[in-house]
């Protein structure tokens, strides 16, 4: 019989066979970056690829085009692992989801091979599923899936993430982003300014009014924003202006407390200046990040065994945000940074894209994967680690 360290071994060994196939498939993803919703590319090279080594692919999955499910095996539990693959505007894979995207494909190949030899040797099954989830840059992919039954079925979800350094227990804020559009009356600035209504004068007040907030906000709580329109030409005052904006904190309940108060600039500024003010949330609001310990030390356990240097410390709250967040509040989950780079690329910026297609980050990524695909293998294999696993998610849900 199988024990769980020779299914381990497996895993291991088929990541390690398809390095150089993974390489080519981020490489490929990274080549060709692709915006939210629009990642068809990518959707069409990893359901082949995954098809192609034996899994069970439904394309465009719950009817979101560039989304997929990738499964193999049967019944419970259901091990989910998360790919993503969408890019930024201008500066490409500068968060590194093509690494992402490789990462969740290598665990679950790991995976297929323990459950494929835990069959051979006549051990229990249960199930691997690689999600493939678009649009975590602004368009809440996985929200989307949540809410269209995606998660229904699954039993735990990973993903890891680059970054400039390692943490088993990111932090993540909640996080509504805005579309505060203002309408005032235009009129010609130099010989009938009284005539105008100025809309840009509104987002200024508002802008200003945010700011003077800044002072009674709480240190996790974070505002920030851009002026997306104010005008067509100088002499012209302004009809129109868009404001978008962000706003986080900590958990759901502080979320909506900041929300108020900064709403009540929105609206001050449309008394002051007259105009009218319409506020649009642009996607569903992204949750916290509820990181499952039990299940972060199981992932970290492996790691350890890997080689790595593992870090067990718990980070401060952050002050990112992610759609994992959305799933992590619907069934167990952990979403670890790993560092690529020299720790001077940050996330966000044209450096840190280079980096996320360099071969070491390709190698550290399959590393950090390979300890996915092992701790899939403890919960495949002991019952009672997804028993605490599942205590743990319920005592986290009852707090919010």
């Amino acid at each position: 019989m199988a024990t769980a360290e020779e299914l381990k071994l497996v895993a291991r060994k088929a990541i390690e066979s398809s390095r150089q196939e993974l390489f080519e498939l981020s490489d490929a993803i990274w080549k060709k970056p692709e915006l939210l919703y629009e990642e068809f590319a990518a959707h069409d090279l990893l359901t082949a690829f995954l098809e192609k080594k034996g899994f069970s692919v439904e394309r465009s999955y719950t009817g979101i085009k560039t989304a997929f499910r990738a499964t193999y095996g049967s019944g419970r539990p259901n091990v989910c692992v998360i790919s993503e693959y969408d890019a930024l505007p201008e500066i490409g894979h500068a968060c590194g989801h093509n690494l992402i995207a490789e990462a969740g494909v290598a665990a679950g190949l790991g995976l297929k091979a323990a459950l494929s030899a835990a069959g051979a040797a006549g051990l229990k099954k249960g199930r691997v599923t690689v999600l493939g989830t678009p649009a975590e840059e602004g368009g809440g992919g996985k929200i989307r899936l949540i809410d269209n039954g995606a998660f229904q079925d699954v039993d735990v979800a990973m993903m890891i993430h680059p970054s400039t350094f390692m943490c088993l227990y990111p932090g993540y804020l909640s996080v509504e982003e805005l579309d505060v559009t203002y309408t005032g009356k235009a009129s010609h600035a130099a010989a009938f300014p009284w005539e105008g209504i100025n809309a840009l004068d509104a987002v200024v007040c508002a802008y200003n009014s945010i700011s003077v907030l800044r002072q009674q906000m709480r240190p996790s709580w974070r505002v920030h924003g851009v002026v997306v329109e104010g005008g067509v030409k100088a002499n012209i005052i302004p009809e129109r202006a868009l404001f978008n904006c962000m706003v986080r904190a900590p958990n759901r309940a502080e979320l909506k407390q900041l929300r108020e108060k900064v709403m009540a600039c929105f609206q001050s500024a449309a008394q002051a200046t007259g105009c009218e003010v319409q506020v649009k949330q642009v996607s569903a609001a992204y949750e916290n990040l509820l990181t499952n310990k039990r299940l972060a030390k199981c992932y970290g356990d492996n790691l350890a065994q890997l080689g790595v240097d593992v870090n067990w410390s718990e980070s401060p709250t952050g002050h990112g945000a992610t759609d994992m967040g959305n799933v992590s509040h619907v069934v167990p989950s952990i979403h670890p940074k790993y560092p690529i780079g020299s720790g001077k690329e940050f996330p966000h910026s044209k450096p840190f894209a280079g980096v996320a297609n360099v071969q070491e980050s390709h190698s550290t990524t399959l590393v950090f994967a390979s300890g996915m695909a092992c701790a899939g293998v403890d919960m495949l294999v002991d019952a009672k680690i997804l028993e605490e696993m599942h205590a743990e998610f319920l005592a986290n849900k009852a707090l919010f």
